[in-house]
């Protein structure tokens, strides 16, 4: 229920023009413009923003305000509000009611887009930002070839305000040269850009050099670079760029197209590249290196790190029972929260090392993927002692193992000790085996769903999520740190 000040705001911004307001009211009216979809409220209250700094965390609050508003006119007022405010300081006009210098975008997601239309997604915000950036570069070009605007440079006279804008960007193909022009510009407009968290996706190696060279290294936390076909020569010509963001502390590479399974007179060095580069990033506390064939090489791949990693994604590594010994062994183990390990089969060889490094990690595991790792029954049982250690746990993620319902209700039982459980994602029974799995998957399904719903009700357990969708829980699943 709302608050009796933000009903107020909320019938306030419904009228133009705004009244004069104490300062400290600009927030929540900032709050209720966003909330009630008021591009021209939001607008007005950035062109008399009284502070110096503008964070949609902070003043919005609560995620889902940034998830369930119409944010995408929101946003897009809001930029639109600071490039006018910029332009009209470059021509000299008197800008003194805005203290505005640092407008902070971060914590824009992208499940914005897929909930609602009107959503913005990080893409999208990413171009508004690097259009704005290079409109205001080029218009303050042709203010100085004319000779105009606000006198910068003569003797006495100010120069025009400049306003950071914090923003985790998501560029691909088709918005790689408007965001490179919009870092360009940055250097010398008076728009500039700061990242927090940076993801490229599908572009060439040398885009991804271009884009990580004219990057603010100050603030950034984490690059994200998927889908990209690096191969290992690849990682190791971008990894060097990496060094000098010393607040990084995620760095994921996924579907990088990493293969060195079997050894090569170039993989050899190729790994000890990569081992020196990641040793570097004194900060890294997440690493995903999903889908690279790392077989028996993740102990000289991770040898160097100086600290240890607090998440480790490895699904689909294809990886051998000396890594998990290493990985045992090492300090990573009873510092992860988040262990991804999906695509391994557990059924054979490989279930031993798991259960030694579940014993391992048990204090601090928050966050626990095994999908696809052909676990029946038999194995399950097998790693219930260590999963009853892990008394922390949060998420389990067990989604495509062919799972009985019986041993589903044997998991859910045992499992009920554990206090911070909040979310099971469990595969469709495979029992009975000799019919048909198309004819059964939706009797299965209501079966099984209905058996857990009244197990966990009956274990004071009703608050725990058990589901079959391993999408749409990002909000109970999100780990970050």
């Amino acid at each position: 229920m709302d608050s009796l000040l933000l009903l107020s705001a909320r019938r306030l911004v419904a009228h133009r023009p705004l009244p004069a307001v104490p300062s400290q009211l600009y927030p929540i009216l900032f709050q209720a413009a966003f909330l009630d979809g008021r591009p021209l409220a939001l607008r007005d209250l950035v062109a008399r923003w009284p502070f110096p700094v503008l964070s949609f965390q902070q003043v919005l609050g609560r995620r889902e305000l940034l998830r369930d508003c119409p944010s995408k006119l929101c946003v897009q007022s809001v930029i639109l509000a600071v490039v006018e405010q910029l332009r009209r300081a470059l021509q000299g006009v008197d800008s003194s009611l805005c203290r505005l210098r640092v407008l902070d975008m971060t914590g824009l997601r992208d499940d914005n887009a897929a909930t609602a239309p009107e959503g913005m997604s990080v893409w999208s915000s990413t171009v508004a930002l690097a259009k704005a950036c290079v409109e205001l570069s080029k218009h303050q070009q042709e203010l100085r070839e004319r000779g105009a605007g606000s006198c910068q440079g003569r003797p006495g006279v100010a120069a025009p305000p400049s306003i950071d804008i914090r923003a985790d960007l998501f560029v691909n193909g088709t918005s790689y040269g408007i965001l490179r022009d919009a870092l360009w510009a940055g250097n010398t407009g008076p728009l500039h850009l700061k990242c927090r968290e940076f993801q490229a996706e599908e572009l060439c190696l040398a885009g991804i050099v271009n884009l990580l060279k004219s990057l603010d290294p100050s603030g950034v936390r984490r690059v994200d670079l998927r889908f990209n076909n690096l191969g290992l020569e690849g990682l190791c010509s971008v990894l060097p760029h990496l060094s000098r963001f010393t607040d990084l502390q995620s760095l994921r590479l996924p579907y990088s197209n990493v293969d060195v399974r079997r050894p090569t007179p170039e993989s050899a060095p190729g790994i000890w590249c990569l081992a020196r580069e990641l040793g570097k990033l004194q900060s890294l506390r997440e690493l995903n290196l999903g889908s690279s064939r790392l077989s028996g090489n993740l102990r000289h791949i991770l040898g160097k790190l100086q600290a240890p990693l607090e998440s480790l994604e490895l699904a689909f590594c294809s990886l051998l029972p000396a890594d998990f010994a290493f990985l045992s062994q090492s300090f990573h183990a009873r510092a992860l929260k988040r262990l991804d390990l999906s695509g391994h089969d557990f059924s054979q060889t490989l279930l031993p090392p798991l259960q030694h490094l579940l014993e391992e990690s048990s204090a601090s595991l928050l966050h626990l993927d095994l999908m696809e790792c052909r676990l029946r029954d038999s194995h399950l049982r097998a790693l219930l002692a260590p999963l009853r250690r892990c008394s922390r746990l949060r998420c389990l993620g067990l989604f495509g193992n062919p799972l009985s319902s019986a041993g589903l209700e044997d998991l859910l039982r045992e499992t009920a000790i554990l206090a911070d459980l909040r979310l099971v994602v469990y595969p469709i029974p495979v029992d009975p085996a000799w019919i048909p799995e198309e004819e059964l998957d939706g009797e299965r399904l209501v079966a099984a769903s209905m058996e857990l719903s009244r197990l966990l009700e009956s274990s004071g357990r009703a608050s725990v999520i058990w589901t079959c969708n391993p999408y749409g829980h990002g909000a109970l699943d999100y780990f970050s740190l």
